[in-house]
């Protein structure tokens, strides 16, 4: 299965009735991931209390999370970069998406413990700190802003990359 887009993300989640935007369930499902986390989808939906509202399409949106869990844990696990699902459109709707995923990022992260952990590592409580500053960002841009979006979106690429390393265990996604 290719790497679905974020209009077909869009398509699912509604017609499931999830109740969550492909933005943030990507954000919040890379979370979970990211702190070392796994399961299905029924398990990773469950744990982040996002139920589907249209039972007949929830059997797709499960298929669809199932690939996406192990797209991103896969990513994970070998350090590669995970890029935030945006969705298309101008610099102002793209810029509020990155917003929203860092906080799903964040509430997925949380979720785990990851956060409240005080013997961690004074590294894994900045980056948290730096997702937090984003997540809690108000932006306004025009579209001469656009290399500070892509400086952003870097540093939460390799942001991500980087707390996987510190908050999972050796051998977890």
């Amino acid at each position: 299965m290719a790497t679905m887009t974020y209009p077909e993300w869009d398509a699912a989640l509604h017609a499931a009735k999830l109740g969550a935007t492909a933005t943030e369930l990507h954000g919040s499902i890379t979370g979970y991931l990211c702190a070392g986390r796994a399961g299905t989808a029924h398990e990773v939906l469950t744990a982040l209390a996002l139920e589907s509202d249209g039972a007949s399409a929830a059997s797709e949106l499960h298929v669809l999370v199932d690939h996406l869990i192990a797209e991103t844990a896969g990513k994970l696990r070998k350090g590669e970069p995970v890029a935030p699902l945006l969705p298309p459109g101008s610099l102002a709707i793209r810029a509020d998406a990155m917003v929203d995923w860092c906080r799903g990022f964040l509430g997925g992260a949380g979720l785990t413990g990851v956060a409240a952990d005080p013997a961690r590592e004074p590294e894994a409580r900045a980056l948290l700190g730096d997702f937090g500053h984003i997540a809690a960002m108000h932006l306004e841009c025009d579209d001469d802003d656009e290399a500070a979006l892509d400086d952003v979106l870097d540093f939460i690429r390799t942001g991500v990359t980087r707390l996987h390393g510190l908050l999972a265990p050796a051998g977890r996604p």
